[in-house]
């Protein structure tokens, strides 16, 4: 007989599952033993369950079992589409909770599911984060599967097994997402397609910022991100006087960036900082380490181009400060790394808010345009697509530095890291 427990004050009797009956299908045995994970009930019963579904002798079994495992997988990877998920954050979010053994497992499913569909039906957002995740073409269904997962990763078949019933009970337990674009199989192209984003100037960009994140010059590096920020400045002010029609006007886009966590609070302000700075919103999501950026697709480029290369630049110019000031101890030097992180944001906020408004000004006065109106009612779309995904937000109060010298030294970078200047735009 299983366990009974009852918590203190809670009418409720929860009983510990013992584990698969001698009648169950291979059906019936991956769904009681993902029951059972995702209620926490680890223990006998789970790992009779991982057994059970192991078991080769029989082939019949054997095939029915790997066929109940693949397909519980694909459901899984489809519900997750359904709850707004999207294949990057996916595997980033297994990575996180259960570690990258399971994270392939799960690039893998996501490579097998994208192959059902016809590829004009899928988005080609979706396209692009399957091609990040580097992940070999699919191997086939069922037990051609599971074969293919055990010898990748060196693991014996219950094994295997093993991390596939973890993989499903961590899917099934997904929080809901604000769905951002069409999952598989129902992407249709917009009647107004979205002027699109110059790859050309955005390839150059990134060139720009690689050799500023590798430079040890810090000159240099300020001069190629000096650059690289021109070019996006230069393409967000364009793309918006095309866009600026007020029969059809361009809609907005989101895209979710990971906040990783040592002083996640900290880069979340300053994703905050460069979205604003940019046209964009950030809204922070702590628990799941994301950040959903909403704004124009240009400038929503723009900011995950800008983000990524700040970041690199603070974390660089971080070790080398902290690097000096080892004698202060461990305690010490968490604090002055928390508080550079902390400076470094607030004055790449300062500074980018400062050469955002020079460069609106120098690019009014070479084109005779207002750009004030164009971007206050770009801005306004911008708000009211995130009131409307979101609704009422809750505003969270960041710590203050507790490192002095920390403040200064990342203060310090923060002036001398590569944003580029909209002002070089004249």
């Amino acid at each position: 007989m299983g366990r009974k427990s009852r918590r203190r004050g809670d009418a409720r009797t929860s009983v510990e599952w013992d584990g698969p009956a001698p009648s169950d299908t291979p059906v019936e045995v991956t769904a009681k033993a993902v029951d059972a994970l995702v209620r926490g009930q680890e223990g006998t019963g789970v790992d009779l369950a991982v057994a059970r579904l192991a078991d080769a002798e029989d082939p019949h079994w054997a095939g029915a079992a790997a066929r109940s495992l693949f397909d519980t997988l694909l459901f899984g990877i489809a519900d997750a589409w359904a709850r707004g998920w999207q294949p990057a954050e996916t595997v980033r979010h297994v990575r996180r909770e259960a570690g990258p053994l399971a994270a392939s497992v799960c690039a893998d499913v996501v490579v097998e599911d994208l192959e059902r569909h016809s590829a004009a039906t899928v988005d080609p957002r979706w396209n692009e984060q399957v091609r990040a995740l580097g992940v070999d073409p699919p191997r086939g269904s069922g037990e051609a599967f599971l074969e293919h997962l055990g010898s990748q990763h060196g693991l014996m078949r219950f094994e295997v097994v093993e991390v596939v019933l973890r993989l499903l009970a961590l899917l099934r337990a997904l929080p809901p997402m604000r769905r951002l674009g069409p999952p598989p199989g129902n992407f249709r192209p917009g009647a107004r397609p979205s002027i699109p984003v110059d790859q050309g100037r955005l390839q150059r960009v990134r060139a720009l910022l690689a050799k500023a994140e590798s430079t040890e010059f810090p000159q240099e590096a300020e001069a190629l991100t000096a650059r690289a920020q021109e070019m996006m400045a230069r393409h967000s002010i364009d793309l918006a006087l095309v866009e600026a029609d007020p029969e059809e006007p361009e809609a907005t886009s989101a895209r979710r960036l990971p906040v990783d966590s040592p002083y996640d609070e900290h880069r979340a302000v300053l994703l905050n900082e460069i979205a604003e700075a940019n046209h964009c919103r950030a809204v922070w999501h702590r628990e799941l380490g994301l950040s959903t950026v909403m704004g124009f697709p240009g400038d929503v480029e723009a900011v995950d181009l800008l983000y990524t290369s700040l970041l690199i630049q603070a974390e660089t110019a971080m070790r080398v400060s902290g690097s000096a000031r080892d004698r202060s101890g461990r305690g010490a030097r968490k604090d002055f790394r928390a508080s550079f992180m902390s400076a470094f944001a607030v004055r790449v906020g300062e500074r980018l808010s400062e050469t955002a408004r020079a460069a609106e000004e120098a690019v009014g006065t070479e084109t005779g345009t207002d750009l004030v109106p164009v971007f206050a009612e770009r801005e306004r779309a911008v708000e009211a697509a995130v009131n409307e995904v979101f609704g009422a937000l809750t505003t969270s109060r960041v710590r203050g530095p507790a490192d002095a010298e920390g403040w200064y030294e990342g203060r310090a970078a923060a002036d001398s890291a590569s944003l580029g200047t909209r002002a070089h735009l004249v």
